[in-house]
């Protein structure tokens, strides 16, 4: 059943239309004129408006764009006594659902209300369809920023917690070989200055940066008085020593870094050539921060000071990588390193 307005100045025309739709079953009021009409429609919501076109005053086509202002979803038929193409086509271009010439039988007008209500009632469900799926949508965006800022806070304190594990441990081993104290510090500042120099992956940085920290962990297994001994160590010892990369694997890999930081510490000895240990890699084979964490900690490890010798100084060390280069060095870590030190004043941090 429709709730349906019929529009139409002749008194006659309006009952009989009236009578046809009420038996077809649906709920009909009328009106004369396009201001009773406008009335009607101000307190009230049609599916269906039948409406003359020709009338004193306002015209149907008008009350059709007054309709469709105020609710688009209403379904609009023209009724005419003097129909053209003209006139259908304007109708139908301003949203009319149909256009019928008078007389109407009732068949027909009963047929196309009947259809027109079909239309509108289509209409609404598609309408509440979108008006869910936009409501679901806007439900699921703000779940996805809930989750997203979770997420995001989840991985702030992972980091921080990883950041304060990093640093304890590497203040952990320099308590344990005070001579070495701000050594991991010094090679991290300038392993990471490289990396930035060469342009590498930002994403892989972090990675690095941790790593350095690192790098020395494993020397937590050697006796303090071997890691502290004045005088040059003994084969034996030198031996114990060379452990300690793959020492410090062993308790890093252990650990869940987004970065594979246990791989890069176990290799930061490695040599392009394979004479570096403790697995005798060659060139593509050690990673690219492995690479250049080497050959920065080369360069701090002989310009600074040791219990078994004094600081060999800055140029001796990069003297020691120039000569490295390409053999034991990663070539462009080499240049980055030495376009460091010799062309942007770069000095290892105190």
């Amino acid at each position: 059943m429709a709730r349906v307005l019929i529009v139409d100045d002749e008194e006659g025309i309006r009952r009989t239309s009236e009578l046809f739709l009420l038996e077809a079953g649906h709920a009909v009021d009328t009106a004369a004129n396009v201001s009773e009409a406008a009335a009607r429609i101000a307190t009230r919501d049609y599916d269906v408006i039948l409406s003359d076109i020709v009338m004193p005053g306002d015209d149907g086509i008008r009350l059709l764009e007054m309709v469709r202002a105020r609710s688009p979803l209403t379904q609009f038929i023209l009724i005419t006594g003097e129909p053209t193409i003209e006139t259908a086509t304007d109708a139908l271009r301003l949203g009319a659902f149909d256009y019928l010439p008078k007389p109407v039988r009732k068949e027909t007008m009963c047929r196309v209300v009947s259809k027109a209500s079909q239309e509108k009632e289509l209409r609404e469900q598609c309408e509440s369809l979108h008006e869910e799926n936009r409501r679901h949508r806007e439900e699921l965006g703000r779940l996805v920023e809930e989750r997203t800022a979770e997420l995001r806070s989840a991985m702030d304190r992972l980091a921080t917690t990883l950041e304060s594990t990093t640093l304890a441990l590497s203040m952990a081993m320099e308590k344990r070989d005070p001579y070495t104290a701000g050594h991991q510090r010094r090679v991290t500042a300038l392993a990471c200055a490289v990396w930035d120099l060469l342009g590498l992956p930002h994403e892989a940085r972090d990675g690095l940066r941790m790593a350095g920290m690192l790098h020395d962990l494993g020397k937590i297994h050697i006796p303090a008085d071997i890691l502290s001994k004045p005088s040059r160590l003994s084969a034996a010892e030198f031996a114990l020593i060379r452990e300690h990369p793959a020492s410090a694997w062993e308790i890093l890999r252990l650990v869940e870094f987004p970065w594979p930081v246990a791989t890069i510490v176990r290799q930061h000895h490695e040599r392009l050539d394979g004479t570096g240990y403790p697995d005798g890699l060659k060139d593509g084979d050690i990673l690219p921060e492995a690479r250049v964490l080497g050959v920065a900690d080369v360069v701090e490890a002989m310009a600074s000071h040791r219990p078994y010798r004094a600081a060999l100084g800055i140029e001796a060390a990069l003297a020691e990588i120039a000569r490295g280069r390409g053999t034991a060095y990663w070539p462009d870590a080499v240049d980055a390193c030495l376009k460091l030190f010799r062309e942007e004043g770069y000095m290892l941090p105190p």
